[in-house]
């Protein structure tokens, strides 16, 4: 069977995206970089050889960027972040078969299609592979066979959430493997210490 990614996005919406970030830049130039990230994100994931779901956060659109000749779309369920993941993996992993699957978010300009393909390769020899983030979170998980207590008791968007996955993995008695840590953008400072293009002549704090 194909690999199976999953893409979670939020609809680019003004004053709706990158709101950290956008209490720094203002929320034009937060939705210019939220474009930005969609933009290289959509490029890397086409690169990847595999059946591509798209999940938005408000409703599917049909008539943006991203094809549906490419990407499965479909509309991220109701809950907290680790409902809508276990609903995402439900949906297109079978819970009886061996079937990898990774999901990212579209939050991580360094996330190439290199580290995405890294990850299934992974995924042959390991249970679990993740993406740790630079704020203790992980920009993408990979399971081999769907595993929804990795996503039950996590404190989602706190600096624990990687820890705690971690824990969940040991105490399943999984193995895994851990990319390259990489910069979850959620600041400006993030912004500078990524791979963001000509940022100091795009974007200037408070400005």
């Amino acid at each position: 069977m194909n690999d199976r990614l999953i893409i979670f996005m939020k609809n680019p919406s003004l004053g709706k995206v990158k709101t950290r970030l956008a209490a720094e830049i203002g929320d034009e130039k937060a939705l210019e970089v939220y474009q930005s990230l969609l933009n290289k994100c959509r490029q890397e994931c086409l690169k990847v050889k595999a059946d591509r779901y798209l999940y938005y956060h408000e409703f599917v659109d049909d008539h943006d960027d991203w094809s549906q000749l490419f990407f499965h779309k479909r509309k991220q369920s109701n809950g907290d972040l680790g409902e809508k993941i276990k609903h995402a993996f439900t949906e297109v992993q079978s819970s009886d078969e061996v079937n990898p699957t990774v999901i990212i978010g579209t939050d991580c300009y360094d996330l190439d299609h290199s580290m995405i393909s890294l990850a299934f390769k992974a995924l042959k020899m390991t249970d679990v592979v993740i993406g740790p983030a630079n704020d203790g979170g992980y920009y993408l998980l990979g399971c081999r066979k769907f595993n929804p207590q990795l996503f039950d008791e996590i404190e989602w968007s706190s600096e624990r959430v990687l820890r705690q996955t971690v824990m969940k993995i040991n105490k399943l008695g999984l193995n895994y493997f851990l990319l390259e840590e990489r910069i979850d953008l959620d600041t400006f400072d993030d912004l500078k210490a990524s791979g963001f293009p000509d940022m100091a002549h795009k974007i200037s704090k408070n400005s």
